[in-house]
């Protein structure tokens, strides 16, 4: 069996399980990969048996995760039977997947233990891209991956082989986690095809990807686009409508293994719709809100939400970022909010109803997902609007 990659664009489900069986994509022998980590654009990356409490995060660079992390541990502990992570603590957890990467052409697949006539046959080079999971970010759990001799964060060349590490620093909340959790992702890529903003707009022609408040498409004329499609903030609402939360500081630890287990407002301050419709972020408060439009990922394609660049650097707006095909339902369905994870840094700023926050990137598939975000999958945020992560009731 040969596998053909012949379009340019993320590797779908389909071919990401070929990519397990050529040896791209490795596990732990202790730990295979489970079906349930393959999603329609990504693969969850798990984390493996032992934590490194150290200074500070770093990019290696010239030499391995290991090497930087022997200079700058302070301790390591199991997190086999669970372990606690501290607020604003700098940990590095190796994963239980590593990669093996090839740069082009012919990949042997092996199968039964032999390698015989299969191949993925590539015209491009593969690269790697991860980003953390959406409830990763709704938890305000800042994490970024690591590889050896590696000067970039969450990007990976082509040709790479070797380990994958996590940096993870809880910002709000004490959380407990053990080996497999799933706290990121990973895309991988036959070349880049990211889609012009004439393309976009082509694509909302036909198969609309922006809705606004009553869920119908938006004008051509009224989409903001510049090398990417820019949404914003929805801070509007009636009288005693919640349009965004505040995490409470001093909290108690959040069990990732708790799903709808959590009170409210044991952890979230609620933020209320006002006649001002703005809000002034306090620094270094971590707040929840959600787009003001909604919008939807159609099968052949891919997204990823990217911040808006104010030129000032005092706003982060997001963690997590990949949208998976389905994402919204179709057009019918009239797409989904984006929630947005957010934080001021050093001075209080305003932000008003409407204002732009981030722009959605949108990638061409290399082949159409054989299952998209949804009810198939038991998708936790399919149709959301203002959401908390699914840890609380």
């Amino acid at each position: 069996m040969i596998i053909q990659l012949r379009k340019k664009g993320i590797i779908p489900v389909q071919y990401l399980k070929h990519f397990r069986d050529a040896g791209v994509i490795i596990s732990d022998e202790s730990h295979p990969l489970q079906d349930d980590q393959f999603q329609p654009n990504s693969i969850d990356l798990r984390l493996g048996k032992i934590a490194y409490r150290v200074r500070c995060g770093f990019l290696p660079e010239n030499e391995t995760v290991m090497d930087k992390v022997d200079k700058l541990k302070l301790h390591s502990f199991s997190i086999e039977e669970g372990a606690v992570l501290e607020p604003n603590c700098t940990y590095i957890i190796p994963l239980l997947e590593s990669l093996n990467l090839p740069d082009s052409g012919s990949i042997p697949i092996n199968t039964n233990g032999s390698n015989g006539d299969s191949a993925i046959v590539t015209n491009a080079k593969i690269t790697a891209r991860t980003n953390p999971k959406s409830t990763t970010g709704r938890l305000d759990i800042f994490t970024r991956l690591v590889t050896d001799y590696s000067h970039r964060f969450e990007e990976i060349a082509s040709g790479y082989a070797g380990p994958l590490f996590l940096e993870v620093v809880p910002k709000s909340f004490p959380v407990k986690v053990r080996t497999g959790h799933r706290l990121n992702q990973l895309r991988l890529r036959h070349g880049l095809a990211l889609l012009s903003d004439d393309e976009i707009l082509r694509t909302h022609s036909l198969d609309p990807v922006l809705f606004d408040e009553h869920k119908k498409p938006i004008s051509e004329s009224n989409m903001k686009l510049d090398s990417g499609l820019f949404m914003s903030v929805d801070l509007k609402g009636k009288k005693n409508q919640i349009v965004g939360y505040k995490a409470k500081k001093n909290s108690n630890l959040i069990d990732l293994d708790k799903i709808a287990h959590y009170a409210v407002e044991d952890y979230w301050e609620p933020i209320y719709a006002t006649k001002d419709n703005f809000i002034i972020l306090e620094p270094e408060a971590f707040y929840i809100f959600a787009s003001r439009e909604y919008c939807r990922i159609p099968r052949h394609l891919a997204g990823e939400m990217v911040p808006y660049d104010t030129g000032s650097g005092e706003l982060r707006t997001h963690y997590a970022g990949f949208f998976d095909s389905g994402f919204g339902g179709e057009q019918a369905d009239g797409g989904a909010r984006a929630v947005l994870e957010v934080r001021s840094h050093d001075v209080p700023f305003l932000v008003e109803d409407g204002q732009t926050f981030f722009s959605m990137l949108f990638e061409a598939n290399s082949d159409v997902p054989e299952f998209t975000y949804g009810t198939e999958i038991k998708s936790n945020y399919q149709g959301q609007e203002l959401k908390l992560s699914k840890h609380f009731k």
